[in-house]
C-alpha cells in the first residue's frame, strides 16, 4: 500500500514527520506510518523537527504539545512560519485533554488533536481527512 501525498505537487507517499520527547511513542509512530506506506521521520525536540522539516518537507506533523524547551503549541506555529505557505496538516497528539490544552491547541492553528496513545486507525483517519 503506498500512501500519495497530500499535497498534489509532491509526488510520492505522504511525508509524515513525528515528534515526541517520548522516543519510544514518536519512533512507534513513525514505524507504524512507515508499514502503512507513508514516509516518516522521527524527532524528539522541537528544534531537531524544525531542523528536519526544512530538509523533509512533510505534509502533516503529529506533534506531542508537551517537550522540553519548544512546546508543541510553539513548534506549529514555527513550522507553520517555515512552510512559508505550503500546506502541511498539523495533528497534536497529546494526553492533555483540559481546557488550557485545547486553547493552545487551537491558538497554534492544529488541525486535529488526538489523545496519547493514539491507535493506528485514529492516526490513519487523522492524517487522511483532510
Amino acid at each position: 500500500m503506498v500512501v500519495m501525498a497530500t499535497n498534489k505537487c509532491k509526488p510520492g507517499p505522504a511525508r509524515i514527520l513525528c515528534v515526541d520527547d517520548n522516543r519510544d511513542a514518536a519512533d512507534t509512530e513513525a514505524e507504524l506510518l512507515a508499514v502503512m506506506g507513508y514516509e516518516t521521520r522521527a524527532c524528539y525536540d522541537g528544534a531537531s523537527a524544525l531542523r528536519a522539516a526544512a530538509d523533509f518537507a512533510p505534509d502533516a506533523c503529529l506533534i506531542d504539545l508537551n517537550m522540553p524547551g519548544m512546546d508543541g503549541d510553539e513548534l506549529a506555529l514555527r513550522l507553520r512560519d517555515q512552510a512559508d505557505g505550503e500546506p502541511m496538516l498539523l495533528i497534536a497528539v497529546t494526553a492533555r485533554t483540559d481546557v488550557e490544552a485545547r486553547v493552545r491547541i487551537d491558538a497554534a492553528g492544529f488541525h486535529r488533536h488526538l489523545v496519547k496513545p493514539a491507535a493506528l486507525d485514529q492516526l490513519l483517519a487523522a492524517i487522511d481527512a483532510q
